[in-house]
């Protein structure tokens, strides 16, 4: 057949290549650097737009990257693309050191001992608080009583500490970034740039040419 169908992905296919992408981590990276050095606008609001992708990364929002990220671009004049790809930096590799980072600092700042294997569990503790959280509301509109003794827990052991403690290592992280990705940027669409020129120079003098055979003729 000319035109088949495409294989639909299973649930465990579709979990794999979020974990590891089609292609390997090496090509999403690839993928991402290609993409910032075609964005549109100044090195300085890309790299700000990148900054705040990679900070976004440090939050709690889970599922809720992609609008916060949105929102400080748009309130900081940055890249809104560039954002929303820099919060590939919160990746499932990624996500336990990030975690294990901000609950160390939330918990310092606000004098709690955290519990040494607090963050092994993350994932699990993150997916039963989204599952209590729906229970809830949909018992809100049921009129029948709710129980939010886990979320309060949740609150105060994980949520809490871990939206404090992520400011500062996302805050250094995104500087870090910027002043990285500003030159490489800038150095990029300088060599584009004259690439382009010299390639509009080379058109140019090859037509000039042609008119005068023309008119030799």
């Amino acid at each position: 057949m000319v035109f088949k169908r495409r294989e639909k992905r299973g649930l465990s296919r579709a979990l794999w290549e979020w974990i590891y992408p089609k292609g390997g981590w090496a090509r999403a990276y690839s993928y991402i650097k290609h993409r910032l050095r075609r964005l549109p606008g100044t090195p300085e609001e890309i790299a700000r737009g990148v900054a705040i992708g990679v900070f976004t990364s440090f939050t709690p929002f889970f599922g809720l990257h992609f609008f916060v990220a949105w929102v400080l671009a748009i309130v900081l004049r940055a890249n809104v693309l560039a954002s929303l790809l820099g919060t590939f930096f919160g990746n499932p590799l990624t996500y336990i050191p990030i975690g294990a980072t901000a609950l160390g600092f939330g918990h310092a700042f606000l004098g709690k001992r955290p519990e040494s294997d607090l963050h092994l569990g993350l994932g699990e503790m993150f997916a039963r608080a989204v599952s209590e959280l729906g229970t809830n509301i949909a018992a809100f509109f049921s009129q029948s009583p709710g129980d939010w003794t886990y979320l309060v827990e949740f609150w105060h052991t994980v949520f809490f500490p871990w939206m404090i403690g992520g400011l500062v290592p996302g805050m250094i992280s995104g500087l870090v970034i910027y002043a990285i990705t500003v030159p490489a940027i800038r150095v990029y669409k300088n060599r584009r740039k004259g690439q382009l020129a010299a390639k509009f120079a080379e058109i140019r003098r090859k037509t000039l040419l042609k008119r005068e055979d023309d008119s030799g003729a």
